[in-house]
């Protein structure tokens, strides 16, 4: 046996443990995660609106951290500004005598020298102070919508995944480009228009992951939705033999309301990844102290060992999926609740509803499963929204509901 004495050994163990890390790179880190989201989440970003001084607030510091880190900016700068006009009326989509807006995607590149690039993105704008009309909250006109989950949380992952793997001393078989969206609340605005015009030729594209409200793992359920499964013939498998903790509930449409779908329309291969909805959503109470941090640092680790997995094999193939028809511009009228989307079924599981809108004034209650609309029935959430879609403000119809083991049948009126 050979012996060292206590200073020697003492010596080597640091060694040891420097080139360990410095080697292997640093993990996900809750308190860097915890950071983002409380500045990001915080009342000084005013909910971080798509064209506001604090929306470039947010955006100068995301592009501050990867600077940090190490990324490579392209076109000379992180932030990539676009132009948009969009009227302050959800259902009016003409732009005429609407003043044009500007906002900023903010990009960063990790160079391997390799031929094919993974994009990995979320979108960080919110709802600023509620004028938009896209809040559930009853009387949102001046309230700071925070949007710790939507989506601080996904920023906050294209952070840390960012350092993550400009940190971890290996050389993956792919480049790496972070993107950070503006506008998505408006329409998916700022992922259309850099697909539109990319720093880079999307052929050259692997494929996209999207995070979008990620905060918020229930630590009963595990349950883990990822969306856009069927965009490529090898993630289903890929996604089952990544260990892990989860309840993976596999979504195989490329298409849903979030940032994958403008990717997905360029015939590049996605996966969307979402812990659920909640009663906070699209209200000012969606703040930082109800977030999961330990639970979004289990989300980013699956992420990455499914990344690091994909190392092994060559440019994934794109296969097209059914394209869900949620109607979502063609609505006239809402119920005002929340459905729950990691349910499934059969029926629409109700995960809040929103006071003095028509759901709440019919009687309808969170925990509720929808199973008809009108003379529609309802199977899922994407039936729900085809039935809702058969309805004009002022039209009165019936709901029916399971509550519990009772069947309800209540009168509503949009």
């Amino acid at each position: 046996m050979l012996f060292l004495d206590m200073n020697k050994l003492l010596s080597v163990i640091a060694l040891v443990a420097f080139y360990s890390a410095n080697y292997f790179g640093q993990g996900i880190d809750q308190s860097h995660i915890k950071k983002h989201i409380h500045y990001l989440a915080s009342d000084k970003l005013k909910g971080r609106g798509t064209g506001t001084p604090e929306g470039k607030k947010a955006a100068e510091y995301i592009a501050s951290k990867f600077k940090k880190m190490g990324l490579q900016p392209l076109n000379n700068s992180f932030l990539r500004p676009f132009t948009f006009k969009k009227s302050s009326n959800p259902h009016d989509t003409s732009t005429a005598g609407v003043k044009e807006r500007s906002a900023e995607n903010v990009i960063g590149f990790l160079d391997n020298k390799a031929p094919y690039t993974i994009v990995i993105g979320a979108h960080y704008d919110h709802l600023g102070l509620g004028h938009d009309h896209n809040s559930l909250d009853a009387n949102p006109e001046g309230k700071i919508h925070n949007g710790a989950d939507d989506n601080a949380s996904g920023t906050a992952g294209v952070i840390e995944l960012a350092n993550y793997f400009a940190s971890n001393k290996k050389v993956e078989p792919f480049n790496f480009l972070f993107i950070c969206f503006s506008g998505e609340e408006l329409g998916l605005l700022g992922s259309k228009k850099w697909c539109e015009n990319p720093d880079l030729n999307l052929k050259n594209v692997n494929y996209m992951i999207n995070m979008d409200m990620i905060g918020r793992l229930n630590d009963s359920t595990h349950k883990l939705i990822v969306y856009g499964v069927g965009t490529s013939t090898v993630f289903v498998p890929l996604l089952d033999s990544v260990s892990s903790k989860f309840s993976i509930k596999k979504d195989s449409s490329g298409i849903g309301p979030s940032d994958q779908t403008s990717f997905y329309l360029k015939d590049i291969p996605v996966l969307h990844f979402f812990t659920g909805q909640h009663s906070d959503y699209h209200k000012p109470s969606d703040d930082a102290e109800k977030i999961n941090y330990k639970g979004e640092a289990e989300v980013l680790d699956y992420i990455v060992n499914l990344i690091e997995k994909t190392c092994h094999y060559p440019k994934l193939s794109f296969a097209k999926t059914r394209n869900p028809d949620t109607g979502k511009s063609s609505f006239k009228v809402t119920m005002g609740v929340m459905p729950d989307y990691a349910f499934e079924g059969p029926g629409m599981r109700i995960d809040g509803v929103t006071d003095n809108k028509p759901a709440f004034k019919a009687g309808l209650l969170k925990g509720d499963i929808v199973i008809k609309l009108g003379n529609d029935e309802v199977k899922d959430v994407m039936g729900y929204m085809k039935a809702l879609s058969n309805f004009k403000k002022g039209d009165s119809t019936t709901v029916e509901v399971k509550r519990g083991t009772e069947i309800k049948k209540l009168d509503i009126t949009f």
